[in-house]
């Protein structure tokens, strides 16, 4: 048995309108801090944001899924957070910032392959 690492992960979740308290899983945050691991992957399904919301912005909606993608990479697009650690950026994206893209609850696991895990818990919580 290969070892196995802890590590954790929050849903995206899209809520259209907050004052009707509707929402749907878009994205999964994966953080592990034994490999120096954070990444994040989206999918917005666009039949749910306008059954939730006809007036949705889903252009706006997109981009701040993308940009959860984007910090992840600490690319570039990451602006400020860069240059901080894996820690620190699933820290700042588990933070609870907008009205429309939330997220939900840190979750721990373990993992040998956590790059795995990002794509098997979007199919599972997402798709």
């Amino acid at each position: 048995m290969s070892e196995r690492d802890v590590f954790e992960y929050a849903v995206l979740r899209v809520v259209p309108r907050v004052e009707r308290g509707e929402q749907f899983n878009a994205g999964v945050v994966v953080y592990c801090r034994a490999k120096s691991f954070v990444a994040a992957r989206t999918h917005l399904d666009e039949t749910k944001l306008k059954a939730l919301d006809p007036q949705a912005d889903v252009v706006g909606v997109r981009a701040a899924l993308r940009a959860i993608e984007g910090i992840c990479c600490g690319g570039d697009s990451a602006g400020q957070a860069a240059g901080d650690d894996a820690g620190r950026r699933f820290r700042w994206l588990i933070a609870p910032r907008s009205t429309v893209v939330q997220p939900g609850p840190v979750h721990t696991g373990l993992t040998a392959d956590p790059a795995a895990e990002v794509g098997r818990l979007l199919d599972l919580l997402v798709r």
